[in-house]
């Protein structure tokens, strides 16, 4: 398997995908070590974390370095990831200890009823390449410190910084047989699919969580599916300073070149401040710094999937074909790497692919809307429900559109934002199942109820 900077378009490394003798040799090792693993305390398993979190603070240059020349990932931006990913641990090392602790509701009668939370025990990771560190962190960290062995199977686009994982982690004090990696495209990920585990824990595409989901059903194990999302902003007419907000925006949407699951997708702006709105957001996007993302100050680079720039243009031309207008960008770069001009399109509609179907680009479709009422209609009007926002400075009147939106998180005055002390989860095509807060923990055991009478 060849490992492409997506910058130049140069190989940086050759490696041996795993088979099917392979992955089921790693198997047989981490269904040994789980059940030693699982005997240990949670402190125990929470100190081996720990450790690793240190270790990758240690040698964060060199991690950034390898995100950046595997992925495209402008190199400020992956020092960002892995330092603001390492909040998993701290939230872990305060609340592991009691979400995994048994429960005691006392007497019922003459009867002891007590709940203990126990791991799944081996479970895949098959995980995403645009944020592999806080997408692997929110599955394989808080899988161990359940108690679970993992097989993390990076995306292809990502496995030098799997193989990174692996090495500290072990390093760390979490043992061979109990976090292990599988190297490969999508046969290998089949491979998984095949083989006796215990869950699956995906993240990427709504297309192949519906194929994971449909291949594993008879095994009736945990999935656990995080998908795509079309999320859309609104930007109401109260919001005073309008420069401030398109700035916000543009980052909501052009941050690590949109190729996030919970990035700005599509924006409407009520009609009073549109022009005005538009205008601020083209000026702050045509700033932005485009190019080698090994240099500080890149804020766009290469998109990371040399495929992507065909979805990204066929979106592009079926919007100009349906009379949207393309005020910034629209086109490949012409230079080597996988490149895409930062693109504004204005006067879109519902019809058109970009304000219906993901782009995961350099790409964004603004739209004007008359009414807070208009806004509801249109931003419900999609297959996914990962996140929503709205910009107002009115706290009840973005609420009201809010708690109307069937999504799995919501934001006021703020995007793109993920925390460890609430669940991330989507609705319909954007995935089924937690991470993160106590409800991501026990997304990893499976309950047992005693009734002891004595």
């Amino acid at each position: 398997m060849k490992i492409i900077n997506p910058a130049t378009e140069e190989v940086i490394r050759e490696i041996e995908q795993d088979n099917k003798a392979s992955i089921d040799a790693k198997l047989k090792a981490l269904r040994a070590g789980q059940k030693v693993w699982a005997k240990k305390s949670v402190r125990t398993r929470l100190k081996a974390i720990e450790a690793f979190g240190k270790l990758v603070i240690e040698n964060k240059d060199e991690l950034a370095q390898i995100l950046t020349q595997e992925t495209g990932k402008p190199i400020t931006q992956s020092r960002n990831e892995i330092s603001g990913s390492l909040n998993r641990i701290s939230h872990l090392s305060k609340n592991a200890e009691k979400w995994l602790q048994p429960e005691e509701f006392g007497m019922e009668g003459d009867t002891l009823e007590l709940l203990y939370h126990e791991p799944l025990g081996v479970i895949a990771n098959i995980s995403a390449w645009n944020f592999p560190y806080n997408v692997g962190y929110n599955v394989f960290l808080y899988a161990l410190v359940a108690g679970n062995s993992v097989l993390y199977k990076p995306s292809e686009y990502a496995t030098l910084t799997g193989l990174k994982f692996k090495e500290l982690l072990h390093r760390a004090g979490v043992p061979e047989n109990v976090f292990d990696i599988a190297i490969g495209s999508g046969e290998v990920g089949q491979t998984l699919l095949e083989s006796d585990l215990d869950g699956y824990f995906f993240t990427g595409s709504h297309k192949t969580g519906l194929h994971i989901a449909k291949n594993v059903a008879h095994k009736m194990v945990p999935v656990q599916l995080e998908l795509g999302g079309k999320d859309p902003l609104y930007i109401m007419d109260d919001v005073g300073d309008v420069k401030k907000w398109a700035i916000n925006a543009a980052e909501g949407a052009f941050y690590n070149a949109g190729q996030s699951c919970c990035a700005v997708e599509r924006i409407y702006v009520h009609a009073k401040i549109y022009d005005e709105f538009v205008k601020y957001f083209v000026e702050e996007v045509k700033n932005y710094q485009i190019g080698n993302p090994e240099k500080a100050d890149t804020f766009i680079g290469p998109v990371t999937r040399e495929a992507q720039l065909e979805v990204i243009l066929d979106q592009i031309e079926d919007a100009k074909k349906k009379g949207a207008e393309v005020i910034l960008g629209g086109k490949g770069m012409d230079k080597p790497g996988y490149y895409m001009e930062p693109t504004v399109v204005t006067q879109t509609t519902h019809e058109m692919k970009i304000m219906m179907e993901e782009s995961f680009g350099p790409i964004i479709g603004i739209q004007a809307v008359g009414s807070d009422e208009e806004a509801i209609r249109l931003m419900l009007d999609t297959p996914y429900g990962l996140t929503a926002s709205v910009f107002s400075e009115d706290e009840q009147r973005a609420k009201t559109v809010l708690d109307q939106m069937n999504v799995g998180t919501c934001y006021w005055n703020c995007c793109d934002r993920v925390s460890p002390n609430v669940p991330w989860s989507g609705r319909k095509n954007s995935g089924m199942g937690h991470t993160l807060s106590y409800m991501g923990i026990r997304a990893f055991t499976q309950p047992k109820a005693y009734h002891l009478r004595g």
